[in-house]
């Protein structure tokens, strides 16, 4: 297997993603969120850990109480997952009795995943346990800082039809 390569001057060592703060490189902004990411998970790691769930435990709840009882399919697709991913995590959910599988009138084969009353409680003590790292992930931004940089990822990460 080859790849075809584009036959254009090579970049100036300006131009190289380096992941550095300033980076001109066209892989800046993709680099730039990648490291707020990690940032932002390792804090909401630490507030979950005490909760005994995971961020990716914690996705599926957010689904599950966004969107009632949900087929494994559809929460695979909101959270990014896998088939054998979301199945491991139904797994754990279930096992920590934090959600359930019910069958799908109408489908034999289909099970939606449920959030059982103890998966609510987990799920509100994790906003309670994140609200203080939270502020410290925003601490050195000015005032406004911080909506403004909600909007903007808002207006990123969900972009008006036919915008993407």
């Amino acid at each position: 297997m080859t790849i075809d390569i584009p036959h254009r001057a090579t970049p100036s060592a300006g131009s190289r993603a380096t992941d550095r703060p300033g980076d001109t490189s066209p892989f800046a902004l993709a680099l730039l969120l990648r490291r707020a990411h990690w940032r932002v998970a390792g804090v909401m790691t630490e507030a979950l850990r005490p909760l005994g769930i995971e961020l990716r435990h914690f996705a599926v709840l957010l689904v599950l109480v966004d969107r009632g009882p949900t087929v494994q399919r559809d929460l695979a697709a909101a959270t990014g997952s896998d088939k054998a991913g979301i199945m491991r995590v139904v797994d754990d959910l279930e096992r920590m009795g934090l959600a359930v599988r019910k069958a799908v009138p109408g489908d034999r084969r289909v099970r939606a995943v449920e959030i059982t009353p103890r998966g609510v409680e987990i799920f509100d003590a994790a906003h309670v346990a994140a609200e203080p790292l939270a502020e410290r992930l925003v601490a050195d931004l000015g005032p406004g800082e911080r909506e403004q940089l909600t909007g903007l990822l808002t207006r990123f990460a969900h972009p008006v039809e036919g915008q993407a």
